[in-house]
């Protein structure tokens, strides 16, 4: 049987944006947490999927309950379902995200969101050693023709420190995140495809995966880091 994003989810969410409160969500809650099984299916999948093609120890669907002790947005609900591929580490490194949501914000994600501080360093290093090989991951048409050919996320204003700001690959090097992001329309979320975009849009992915891997296990020589 085929697995497909229900229109309801994305209807619940509409309404819950407009009626963002214990008592609406208290009252549909029956209807919400047979949604959220029938969307967990989908993260499921996905997971089966990834792990034909890669190596995923596990899956964490997030909960709707927002965290607003830190934040100003005092609304107690999501409107969203989130969720997250874990990659097998310490061999492979990065991860991959889903996010299912209504007005066409939807959008799956995948990279290095918030790298350790020894994670990052060692990624700068080795742009500031050698950019060619990422330029290369980045330039491929195959590539770029899902992820396009420059990274999402922060970056530090002109260099990190340790770094000049002249180098060649100050581009690379400033970032803070290696993340890309690909779009969907509320229609390409519900379509009978979406699964199969989503599994091969995250399988295009695997050649930047494989290099960070390689370099975030090992040191500037090229030697192994991990058993």
């Amino acid at each position: 049987m085929s697995v497909s994003v229900p229109k309801a989810a994305l209807d619940f969410f509409k309404k819950l944006e407009k009626n963002n409160n214990r008592d609406w969500f208290n009252e549909h809650k029956k209807e919400f947490k047979a949604i959220e099984a029938e969307v967990k299916g989908v993260y499921n999948s996905i997971f089966e999927n990834l792990n034909m093609h890669d190596e995923i120890d596990k899956m964490k669907m997030f909960r709707i309950y927002r965290d607003v002790r830190f934040s100003k947005n005092k609304l107690p609900y999501k409107t969203h379902f989130g969720g997250s591929f874990h990659r097998t580490k310490p061999k492979l490194r990065g991860g991959y995200y889903l996010h299912i949501q209504p007005n066409d914000e939807s959008f799956i994600a995948t990279g290095f969101w918030e790298p350790n501080p020894a994670d990052l360093l060692r990624i700068r290093k080795e742009f500031e050693m050698d950019d060619e090989e990422i330029r290369d991951i980045l330039a491929n048409e195959d590539f770029n023709r899902v992820w396009g050919n420059t990274f999402v996320g922060d970056e530090v204003k002109t260099a990190p420190k340790g770094f000049s700001k002249e180098h060649k690959a100050i581009d690379l090097i400033k970032k803070k995140q290696y993340i890309f992001i690909k779009k969907y329309t509320d229609k390409q979320v519900l379509s009978t495809d979406f699964l199969d975009d989503v599994n091969a849009s995250f399988k295009a992915v695997r050649p930047f995966f494989e290099y960070m891997s390689d370099v975030l296990t090992t040191d500037l020589n090229g030697v192994s880091i991990i058993d």
